[in-house]
């Protein structure tokens, strides 16, 4: 919203600073263009043959003379040919030199200086296809294309026009490429640049002069500085660097919202490096922990106490006071008001005890022993107890089968769930949320300056070692 503010109060931007914006975008086309020439030369040579005349000897590209030479010798075949008969023998001559000037092309590869090295692969396989009796050899499959027997008994006009097709374009984008005493290849833009780099330093000059004769403050120096970005516009190296300059100008005079590019960029590149931060945090908060661990310095503050030097900010053991704390919340407010479903889960595991007991068999037959109230059953404790004692293990069988049918299983759960329950809200109390808060806060601040702030001692190479390869084995186990 500030940005848009601004912009609208933006008013009278000198046409002046808008055509040396406009200046400066156009040098920095003819640069990107100028880098990426070679690249696309053979999409431009395909569709833009005149763009590549009038290029060409400005990177210093001139045709192959071995490839020329060929595509040649074909045009003066088909020359000879009209003039003369398939059969003359001045067309065996030319055929004979075609097959020479094949091989040579195979076993020399003049593509190569061009890094086209691909592109020859590409003839060979397809004379390889076009020829069936090649035996996979693209020596044999042109010496069997540029012999008058195959022509005449495929038809030389249509094997010339494949020939055109298929194969002469590809040789055609082959070319050569001057080297320089440097061992360079020789490039004459500068020669177009040069007039931008004079022109932007011009502007340079007039700017330091005049932001250094507006500002009293300001050395001449010090308005060099100002603009330092504008640098990039004149020297003669590192020109893709003018993608600074160029952004800023456009920005400045409003022709481009650079800033949401801007920020569409950093998202991006925040998007890329978020995962693999996060991994390396985790894991290093891990190596933290398993050293504490390992050196015994966690189980101490746990449970001995400060035995060593360890910074304490309050001088209270965070750990012990929380568990004091839900000690404290579970025995005097959640186990009283739990008592009538302890109680509950305790008779029916006793009377489920009890039924396995030769007590209980000797009884179960008398009259109305099924109604006997429940004091009954509470007086029968210390001869269960006994009981228990006697045969450990038959007491333990008989409690397990009273907790696993569904009776005692819903008792069970209904005790935990009610556990759960109050312990909750206890602890939601306003007064026990804010001291717990305030313990475990505390608690992480001394962590931190204690363990977590070690990291700078440590080995970051091998915390991103083994993060990469803890990367590799989940992949490994997603891919399974």
């Amino acid at each position: 919203m500030t940005n848009k503010i601004l912009r609208k109060n933006k008013r009278n931007i000198p046409w002046f600073e808008r055509v040396m914006a406009l200046l400066a975008t156009l040098n920095f086309i003819l640069v990107l263009f100028n880098l990426t020439y070679t690249h696309w030369r053979d999409f431009y040579f395909r569709y833009f043959p005149e763009l590549t005349e009038i290029y060409d000897p400005i990177k210093g590209i001139e045709p192959h003379r071995d490839t020329q030479k060929y595509l040649n010798t074909v045009n003066k075949l088909k020359t000879t040919v009209v003039q003369t008969s398939l059969n003359s023998s001045e067309v065996s001559r030319i055929l004979e030199y075609l097959q020479t000037q094949s091989t040579e092309m195979i076993n020399t590869d003049p593509f190569a200086i061009a890094e086209k090295s691909g592109t020859l692969e590409k003839i060979k396989n397809r004379m390889r296809d076009h020829i069936p009796s090649a035996e996979d050899s693209a020596q044999v499959a042109f010496e069997v294309f540029w012999s008058p027997a195959y022509l005449n008994s495929q038809g030389f006009n249509s094997e010339l026009e494949w020939f055109e097709d298929e194969i002469a374009p590809l040789i055609a984008k082959n070319y050569y490429r001057t080297l320089g005493e440097n061992g360079e290849y020789i490039s004459y833009f500068w020669r177009i640049d040069l007039p931008f780099m004079i022109i932007f330093f011009v502007e340079y000059l007039a700017r330091t002069y005049w932001i250094s004769r507006q500002f009293k403050t300001f050395t001449f120096k010090d308005a060099m500085l100002w603009r330092w970005y504008d640098v990039f516009l004149f020297i003669p190296f590192w020109r893709w660097l003018r993608v600074i300059p160029v952004s800023i100008r456009l920005d400045q005079n409003e022709l481009v919202d650079v800033e949401r590019v801007r920020n569409r960029a950093i998202r991006t590149i925040l998007t890329n490096f978020a995962q693999e931060l996060t991994e390396i945090v985790i894991v290093q908060t891990i190596n933290q922990l398993q050293n504490a661990i390992h050196s015994g310095e966690l189980s101490q503050q746990i449970i001995e106490g400060s035995q060593r030097k360890y910074i304490d900010l309050n001088n209270i053991n965070e750990i012990e006071a929380i568990a004091t704390r839900l000690v404290q919340a579970t025995v005097y407010h959640v186990l009283p008001k739990l008592q009538p479903n302890i109680e509950e889960l305790l008779q029916y595991s006793l009377e489920a005890a009890l039924k396995e007991s030769s007590l209980y068999k000797q009884f179960k037959n008398v009259p109305g022993w099924q109604n006997i109230s429940h004091k009954m059953t509470e007086q029968l404790v210390d001869q269960l107890s006994q009981l228990a004692a006697d045969s450990p293990q038959k007491m333990y069988e008989a409690v397990k089968e009273a907790m696993e049918d569904p009776v005692g299983t819903e008792l069970s759960n209904r005790l935990v769930n009610q556990f759960t329950h109050l312990l909750g809200e206890e602890l939601q109390q306003e007064q026990s949320i804010a001291e717990i808060e305030s313990l475990l806060v505390d608690f992480l601040e001394e962590f931190k300056i204690n363990y977590v702030q070690k990291v700078d001692s440590d080995h970051y190479e091998q915390v991103l070692a083994e993060t990469q390869q803890l990367r590799r084995i989940t992949e490994g186990q997603s891919q399974s």
